[in-house]
């Protein structure tokens, strides 16, 4: 069980813990009238998520809250995609940070328009001056302590869509809101799950769906090296609610640029 607050009626109490201490996770899901876009992945992660950091929630539950959400916002878009985001934290109460045991967690739900669709032709993008540390612990969880992303994001502006975060060997990462995909001569590349802040669903179905159409997928570091020799054929930027996103410049050196990736997700075929 949780609190459920909306967050058009007022937000959480000012003793959560969410609020203090970043302790929680958070989903933002793509949603088309009454359905979302790989809805089942994004609670599946979020239950699973949840127990890694000892909150308990159930995926019943989860879903119930979004048909009310869906019932509550949908209208207000006016037959436009929009965006459900549920905010969970470990609950209200208890100075310092160790939880008071038997806390119940709280859930808020909120809703936002869609973003603007970005450029098929592709996007400008550049390497991030801050550096991503990821604790193993937390390890592709979408937690609520995201300040190292707030602050690479200071850097975006107008003609810059996304900075691409390293690691402490340089190592390309990922973006402040995206995963990276990146096809290498004959096979794809991406960052393992072990390395990441977030590990998006929409990269796990992407690499579910190229090996099971016989595409090679190799999880590794990926270099600056990688992107920008001459074996790369493109590098995309994932991302549920914005889709596969091609990148056609890097720190200002032009990358090839190939559509064909983003015909396999067609947001409308993974609505459920």
């Amino acid at each position: 069980m949780f609190r459920l607050y909306w967050a058009d009626e007022g937000g959480l109490p000012a003793g959560d813990r969410g609020l203090a201490y970043g302790d929680g996770l958070f989903e933002t899901i793509r949603m088309s009238a009454h359905r979302g876009v790989l809805l089942s992945r994004h609670l599946e992660r979020m239950v699973r998520d949840a127990a890694r950091l000892g909150i308990e929630v159930s995926r019943k539950e989860l879903a119930n809250v979004c048909v009310e959400a869906a019932e509550r916002f949908a209208d207000r878009f006016n037959a436009e995609d929009w965006v459900l985001k549920l905010t969970l934290t470990r609950g209200s109460g208890g100075r310092g940070y160790r939880p008071d045991p038997g806390m119940e967690p709280n859930l808020m739900v909120s809703a936002s328009p869609l973003p603007p669709v970005p450029d098929p032709a592709g996007v400008a993008v550049d390497v991030s001056k801050v550096p991503l540390t990821v604790n193993p612990l937390l390890a592709g969880i979408k937690s609520l302590n995201r300040i190292e992303q707030v602050l690479a994001a200071s850097d975006l502006g107008p003609s810059l869509f996304e900075v691409i975060m390293t690691d402490r060997d340089g190592n390309l990462v990922e973006g402040t809101r995206t995963n990276l995909l990146l096809r290498r001569g004959d096979c794809w590349l991406t960052p393992p799950a072990s390395s990441l802040a977030v590990a998006g669903v929409l990269r796990q179905w992407l690499l579910e769906r190229l090996r099971q159409r016989g595409d090679t997928v190799t999880e590794r570091p990926v270099t600056v090296n990688d992107v920008l020799g001459p074996d790369c054929q493109g590098l995309f930027l994932l991302n549920s609610v914005l889709g596969i996103v091609p990148v056609r410049t890097i720190a200002g050196h032009d990358l090839p640029v190939d559509g064909g990736l983003a015909t396999i997700f067609n947001p409308l075929e993974t609505l459920e």
